[in-house]
């Protein structure tokens, strides 16, 4: 098999033209391994304060009901739904669905926007409680 060395050996960033299918490829993978370090250090902080007594669990509350906490809690839970709803995106496109340029970008974008709501939907009751309090 001949190679034309005018072209790529392999595509590059550079050729594509971006697009929201390109964009949730990528949160897919990112929102997955956030997931998978900071949900995981959390859990193991939390077991860890649980077992270690009530002074490490009062040190580990004071800094999840923190402001930073809270903002690692949101960013989870984005991150949850936005790998979710490109999961779900992948499996209805191993289907042989969703392939049109049209559909693929729109998945994409529904994606984005779903994760984005889903987290609003989820956080907008916690915090608005919390602030009546």
């Amino acid at each position: 098999m001949s190679r034309n060395p005018g072209r790529p050996l392999s595509p590059h960033l550079t050729i594509w033209k971006w697009g929201p299918h390109m964009a949730v490829s990528i949160l897919h993978r990112v929102t997955g391994a956030a997931l998978a370090v900071a949900g995981g250090l959390g859990f193991i902080w939390w077991l860890l304060a649980a077992a270690s007594g009530a002074e490490a669990y009062a040190t580990f509350l004071k800094v999840a009901t923190s402001w930073f906490g809270y903002l690692v809690a949101v960013g989870l839970t984005w991150s949850f739904f936005e790998h979710l709803f490109s999961g779900l995106r992948h499996f209805v496109m191993d289907t042989g669905a969703g392939y049109e340029l049209r559909v693929n970008r729109m998945g994409a974008i529904a994606v984005m926007a779903g994760a984005i709501v889903a987290t609003v939907l989820v956080w907008a009751p916690i915090l608005l409680t919390m602030a009546r309090h």
